[in-house]
């Protein structure tokens, strides 16, 4: 695990206690608590960062069953409160650090941004966690299977998650086509926006082919941003935020 970092600090604090009321968001590499880093980068709300890297498999490191049971990431920590999940922790947010409103959508948007916050992780992501478990399946099987394993993931694909990717990409594509810059429409990202950034960056990343055009210039616009290209600085780097 690295040290604990605090925002505007360039030096790293390992084995600093965080003060009782402090903020802190618990990161894993190149996972979903980006888009809590992102939010409050925008928002310019204080935080502390503890980083957490990867295992050689990939998975989350066994320090983050500490904070939370589960051992997963986004985390977000503050005196006695430990909360997970993206959708809970940005609603969390939004009531605690947002009296501005300033992620607040349209009146003419709030069921789009009621509907895209749930939606992420609700309906797109299960696709693409799934098209990426079938991906390495292949590599994890035994030798000897590795023919059928490859065979069976390459069905999988083609006759069930692909053509349920399509749907969900056209939907994308059409809606934003309206939305404009936002998936809630209006002139600033909402809740909507920072659950859809990780499976939109995500898929543009790793299957590039089967994404829309509208949907790779909305993930080159949320990457243009300042915020969250703060956000990537203060982490060390996000593999789905590179060129």
């Amino acid at each position: 695990m690295d040290g604990l970092y605090i925002t505007g600090c360039t030096a790293p604090m390992p084995n600093s206690p965080s003060p009782p009321e402090a903020l802190t968001v618990h990161h894993l590499d190149d996972s979903r608590s980006m888009r809590i880093l992102w939010l409050l980068e925008e928002l310019g709300v204080p935080y502390e960062l503890r980083t957490y890297k990867r295992s050689q498999d990939m998975t989350a490191p066994a320090e983050l069953k500490k904070v939370h049971a589960r051992g997963v990431s986004p985390v977000i920590t503050k005196g006695g409160m430990t909360l997970a999940e993206s959708g809970a922790i940005i609603e969390y947010i939004r009531d605690k650090y947002d009296p501005a409103g300033k992620m607040q959508p349209p009146e003419f948007g709030k069921i789009d941004d009621l509907y895209f916050l749930h939606y992420a992780e609700g309906s797109l992501m299960p696709l693409l966690v799934d098209k990426l478990i079938f991906k390495i399946l292949p590599d994890k099987a035994p030798y000897l299977l590795r023919p059928m394993f490859t065979l069976i993931s390459n069905l999988m694909n083609s006759n069930f998650l692909d053509p349920r990717l399509e749907v969900h990409a056209e939907l994308i594509e059409e809606h934003l086509a309206k939305s404009g810059d936002f998936f809630a429409g209006g002139d600033h990202p909402t809740a909507a926006d920072y659950m859809m950034i990780f499976p939109l960056e995500s898929w543009s990343h790793r299957y590039p082919e089967l994404i829309g055009e509208n949907a790779k210039a909305y993930v080159e616009r949320i990457h243009s941003r300042p915020a969250y290209q703060r956000a990537v600085e203060k982490t060390g780097g996000h593999s789905y935020a590179q060129k």
